[in-house]
């Protein structure tokens, strides 16, 4: 093993540790800011009926453009504002974690587009999104506060029953895409951001 490389994975899993309660306040604002979005899109789906094939994925992967780049905003500036570096060690070790089941998602995203238009298509795509987003939150809670695993554990086990009831109701599954998106990533993010930021005075450290 190479000592300078073991030497530098040391230091960044030292400094992701003691930055534990940084991320935690800058996890507030960003979970905040997604689920405001979330909701919005949600609420724009649902007045426009944009429920099938080409447009609901259009509609949500522009969503979660404007997610990614407001949330990269809201970092960047929370490390200027700390006189920390931003693209960091920890900071990538993070995005690599974050990358393969996002990329895994919205490879799927585009992928649907192409089938026949039909809201069967638009209810799948979402419980693949909610699946692929657990799994990079899980990844990345290894280096952020715990609860974001169990966050991610949240959104794996929510989609694996609806994948399941889906299977077993697949003519009765009536449940709007629009909804169901909205629900996990508008409204559990404001929830989880909410208490992120009403207990942080409380419990400083992760």
């Amino acid at each position: 093993m190479n000592p300078k490389w073991a030497e530098e994975n040391l230091q960044t899993i030292r400094t992701l540790m003691e930055r534990s309660a940084l991320y935690r306040r800058a996890l507030a604002p960003i979970l905040l800011f997604a689920g405001v979005i979330g909701i919005a899109t949600a609420g724009f789906g649902l007045f426009f009926h944009l429920d099938r094939g080409w447009d609901f994925c259009g509609l949500w992967i522009g969503a979660a453009i404007i997610a990614i780049a407001g949330s990269f905003a809201i970092a960047r500036r929370q490390a200027l504002k700390d006189s920390e570096i931003f693209w960091s060690p920890p900071t990538r070790r993070v995005a690599q974690a974050l990358a393969p089941p996002l990329s895994a998602g919205l490879f799927f995203g585009v992928l649907m587009t192409g089938i026949p238009d039909n809201q069967e298509v638009a209810i799948i795509t979402s419980l693949l999104w909610i699946l692929f987003y657990g799994c990079a939150v899980h990844a990345a809670g290894f280096f952020m506060p715990r609860g974001m695993k169990l966050f991610g554990w949240l959104f794996i086990l929510c989609s694996g029953g609806l994948f399941a009831e889906l299977l077993l109701r697949w003519r009765q599954f009536e449940l709007n895409p629009h909804l169901l998106m909205g629900f996990f990533f508008g409204g559990l993010h404001l929830a989880y951001g909410a208490y992120l930021y009403l207990t942080e005075k409380k419990t400083p450290h992760a």
